[in-house]
């Protein structure tokens, strides 16, 4: 078998090895996943009256506000899941596994590899079914089937984005509690986006904060996807660009941080 054939047998290990983790140890993932389902049902029929009438200027319509309030959940949901990898991560690195995956004859880059596809894999999952629960309460998506295509490619690329980012909070953290405080500003970053009111809502000295940061372009593209609305080509091309850098940024941050750990 070639030097390639082997590096592929061994991310299938560490792939399978992570998904049979989560499968044996589901709680995290379910705690993780259930903040954003409890958001999700507390603005709809606590808020949904209140939020639907600012924004529609006046006229309170619960069915609109879910229109408007479920992408800004489906990108705080990969947010949230993306967090569990940063906690498995770092457990991984201080329970002394990766000491043992040292003097085994496996490919260095599998480990994280496994990693970041298990946690896609678990994210897209995880985006199923909040976007069932969606569908369930009143979401209605109008997306002809290559919208759907493209949403999907989109939350796949964010997802993979914040992965990455969460590779490399749990490569540096001290302990897994170390890592999900580390890694709280990147969940953080949702609710200080156009998730939940629109950016033209803010006050003018956060707004330019809230409109060009990550997530505000990431949720606006796939409201325009899902709900057959005009994207806009600004945040069409800041929510590709931000999720290339993001992706590239955090495997370059992630791989520099792992070989130094592997040096060690």
């Amino acid at each position: 078998m070639s030097t390639a054939g082997y590096a592929f047998r061994d991310n299938l290990t560490m792939l399978r090895r992570n998904l049979l983790h989560a499968r044996r140890y589901p709680s995290l993932t379910l705690n993780l996943l259930l903040t954003p389902v409890i958001l999700l049902l507390l603005f709809v029929y606590v808020f949904g009256n209140v939020m639907s009438a600012g924004i529609t200027g006046g006229h309170a319509d619960r069915s609109e506000y879910v229109a408007y309030l479920v992408p800004g959940i489906l990108f705080l949901t990969v947010a949230m899941t993306s967090l569990g990898t940063a906690v498995a991560v770092c457990t991984d690195m201080t329970e002394g596994i990766m000491a043992r995956f040292r003097t085994m004859a496996i490919s260095r880059a599998s480990v994280l590899t496994g990693h970041v596809i298990g946690s896609v894999i678990q994210t897209m999952t995880a985006l199923v079914l909040v976007l069932g629960i969606g569908l369930a309460i009143g979401f209605r998506p109008d997306a002809s089937p290559v919208e759907w295509l493209a949403a999907a490619g989109l939350m796949a690329l964010v997802s993979l984005a914040l992965t990455w980012l969460a590779v490399g909070i749990g490569l540096i953290s001290p302990n897994p509690e170390g890592a999900s405080n580390i890694g709280t500003p990147l969940v953080m970053l949702p609710f200080l986006s156009s998730a939940f009111v629109p950016v033209d809502a803010m006050p003018g000295w956060f707004r330019w904060f809230a409109e060009y940061q990550p997530f505000s372009p990431f949720i606006e593209t796939l409201r325009g996807l899902l709900l057959g609305s005009g994207i806009g080509t600004q945040n069409a091309v800041l929510a590709l660009g931000w999720g290339v850098a993001l992706t590239v940024l955090g495997y370059l941050w992630s791989k520099a941080r792992f070989s130094r750990e592997h040096r060690q």
